[in-house]
């Protein structure tokens, strides 16, 4: 079980007495000044953003959330919390059904591409980066330390674990503004950086549910990592190379369809709470 936060102890801080608005506006502040610092030269020129630059952007970011959810957990809960999210980040001991979970990200991304380049256009058939793997490895890694050792825990309840897996893909979707238009391969986006931000966040948000499904069922971090490495792992690896920018918001909104299919499944059968009643 998580430790929650000693607020009594120091009631007139506001970090303690709302730890998740400070988790979400310190994570955010971290990362998009990271990510405006270095895209800030080009600006000034008013060039535009090398897809380098784009790019060396996400390191950046990643500070956000893993540095903000190590320092409030300390902060609020102190040794007793730290101890407590090191043993969820080290829990690799769960039922093999949620190590198959893993492959629901290659598996749907591999089906809706196969479908569009069989049914729509053959530049749609799943591309074979594998060291695109690599890219979801610091990704997964430490932005799963805020967002599921910190801020996931504080604002889930007993019987409604569903609406802030939602509202936390939302944030989610939203921390990475920065950069989404380096996210894909027809980078930049140009006029349709809106409806390829909208499909982005609906897939995001459902990808967060089910990550959010796994981690109430396993009460770990690491596996929640993982999942997160899976799914950023596998669009890179499997994305399409030369798709254009309505080409590829296209088949992210019938990606995103068929991860919010399996979360309608995962609802009907968890409930609310995303965890199997007791029988």
């Amino acid at each position: 079980m998580s430790v929650q936060p000693a607020i009594s102890d120091r009631p007139h801080s506001a970090l303690l007495r709302h730890p998740v608005g400070a988790y979400f506006v310190l994570s955010f502040a971290i990362s998009w000044t990271g990510a405006l610092a270095l895209a800030a030269p080009h600006l000034l020129r008013h060039e535009p953003l090398p897809k380098l630059a784009g790019v060396l952007m996400f390191p950046l970011m990643l500070l956000g959330p893993s540095v903000v959810g190590i320092f409030l957990t300390g902060y609020t809960a102190g040794r007793a919390g730290l101890g407590d999210l090191a043993s969820r980040l080290t829990a690799w001991r769960f039922s093999p059904r949620w190590y198959a979970a893993l492959l629901i990200p290659p598996a749907l991304i591999l089906a809706v591409l196969s479908c569009l380049a069989a049914s729509a256009n053959a530049v749609y058939t799943p591309g074979r980066f594998f060291l695109g793997l690599f890219f979801g490895i610091p990704a997964g890694l430490l932005e799963e330390i805020g967002w599921m050792g910190y801020a996931y825990p504080r604002m889930r309840s007993q019987a409604n674990s569903l609406a802030p897996a939602i509202l936390l893909g939302l944030l989610w979707s939203a921390w990475h503004i920065p950069v989404v238009d380096f996210l894909g391969a027809a980078t930049p986006h140009g006029r349709f950086w809106l409806p390829f931000f909208l499909a982005f966040t609906a897939a995001m948000t459902a990808m967060r549910v089910l990550i959010c499904w796994i981690y109430v069922n396993t009460r770990s971090v690491l596996a929640s990592q993982l999942m997160h490495i899976s799914s950023t792992g596998s669009l890179v690896v499997f994305s399409p190379a030369h798709l254009n920018a309505p080409q590829e918001a296209a088949w992210y909104v019938l990606y995103g369809f068929t991860l919010w299919l399996l979360v309608a499944v995962v609802v009907k059968t968890f409930g609310k709470t995303l965890v199997r009643p007791a029988t």
